[in-house]
């Protein structure tokens, strides 16, 4: 026998480490050649890493969440032969591994229970009697602050230890029965915690909003938008779309007054290098549409809106979140926006505070739609209003700059035949 070492392998794009997202054997198993190891992500991109020889499994790289330099050993095999070679490399990820996996990434999780209650039915002979209300109880520290955490009153429970020291065990077998002399409840008490690994996806998605909040100093700005007329025209719309055309729903109306307002503002179409002090103006209109998936947000980019019709955008936007929910989106799909628009649709509340997608400098947020009263100047009349949320990057980007960006959007959502109107 003779052991051979799969090492990680270089995945492209000068990336030069990887995280372990999960393992597919485990010490012990015996496994055949192309058989998939384990899995690891980078920048969104799960790449499965398969056996390039058939063996046993005698040691593993580590655990699920950790970051694995690229060209390290992977894992070590024991294999039949002594010419077997002593180490390899996975030869291309692009060629043996499945990039993008369709599934989404799954954390790790780790039950942590709390201490076994003791044996209810043990004696309690030389149990002290509930302590008087103006009695102390006498108790550690540690039983005490357990306790009260708890909201455990201790002149309730009757101590077993020494000259009738309510001890751990006593504390536990009062939760256990329930808490006699505070406020009764049929519910019981819950003492489980799990421990669950930020891991793939979901550490991805911290890092950037980290990134996000420590180095963009937001400003939200928040106006309420007079919908009615657009809702009416989407309606209408949707009612006499010609076979093929999909759907229309807000977002192409928005991204449409997106790019009218970006051409009067430019520079909120931009990249921000503030290690270099340089504001990257794009001149293509890329806008990220941040989308909830199952294994947590991902923002898929619609390219060149500027040259899209509102069917146009329609179609993209549904094809790309279809792409980014079941997990067949590319990198490039995920990647390079110039701007971002986040929405949660019925549920997105009255106001929200939108983060920014870095480098980016501006990202607009979309509230729900709701009949409110609206004074028209004679009487108050029901309207269907939305507020636009929208925060900019503070640095570059000034408050009466982005009120105007916001304010233009606001004209063209509200009177939606400007939408159409060249010029």
């Amino acid at each position: 026998m003779a052991e051979r070492v799969v090492r990680l392998p270089d995945v492209g794009e000068g990336i030069a480490e990887a995280e372990l997202v999960e393992w597919h054997v485990k010490v012990g198993d015996v496994v055949r050649e192309d058989a998939v190891l384990g899995a690891v992500m980078t920048d969104k991109a799960t790449v499965e890493i398969p056996s390039p020889t058939d063996g046993r499994v005698i040691w593993l790289a580590g655990s699920v969440g950790d970051v694995l330099a690229i060209g390290s050993d992977f894992v070590r095999l024991e294999v039949d032969g002594k010419s077997a070679p002593a180490a390899e490399a996975v030869k291309s990820a692009s060629s043996t591994a499945s990039t993008l996996a369709k599934k989404p990434d799954v954390a790790a999780c780790a039950p942590r229970m709390a201490r076994e209650p003791p044996n209810m039915l043990k004696s309690q002979p030389s149990a002290a009697p509930p302590h008087h209300a103006g009695d102390r109880p006498l108790a550690a520290p540690a039983v005490r602050l357990r306790a009260r955490e708890a909201g455990v009153d201790l002149r309730q429970i009757r101590g077993t230890g020494p000259a009738g020291r309510i001890t751990h065990d006593d504390l536990d077998a009062h939760l256990a029965r329930g808490r006699t002399g505070t406020t009764a409840t049929p519910y019981p008490t819950q003492t489980a915690v799990t421990d669950i690994k930020i891991v793939g996806l979901r550490r991805k998605i911290a890092e950037k909003m980290s990134v996000a909040s420590s180095r963009i100093p937001h400003i939200t700005y928040v106006e309420e938008v007079d919908v009615t007329a657009l809702e009416d025209l989407r309606a209408k719309l949707n009612s006499q779309k010609q076979p093929g055309r999909p759907k229309l729903t807000m977002l192409p109306f928005l991204m449409r007054a997106m790019v009218r307002a970006i051409a009067e503002q430019q520079h909120l179409n931009a990249h921000f290098d503030d290690e270099a002090g340089i504001v990257h103006q794009h001149a293509g209109v890329h806008i990220g549409i941040a989308t909830q998936t199952p294994a947590g947000l991902v923002v898929p980019v619609v390219r060149h809106a500027e040259a899209r019709d509102l069917w146009s955008c329609a179609a993209e936007v549904a094809r790309l979140a279809e792409a980014a929910r079941n997990g067949s989106a590319t990198r490039d799909e995920l990647t390079g926006s110039t701007i971002t628009i986040t929405s949660l649709g019925a549920l997105g509340g009255l106001a929200t505070t939108p983060i920014i997608n870095h480098p980016e400098v501006a990202i607009i947020g979309v509230n729900r739609i709701a009949i409110r009263p609206h004074w028209d100047g004679v009487a108050f009349v029901p309207r269907q209003m939305m507020n636009l949320s929208s925060s900019f990057d503070h640095r570059v980007i000034d408050g009466f700059d982005a009120a105007q960006f916001v304010q233009r959007i606001k004209t063209q959502l509200e009177t939606p035949a400007m939408i159409f109107i060249d010029g």
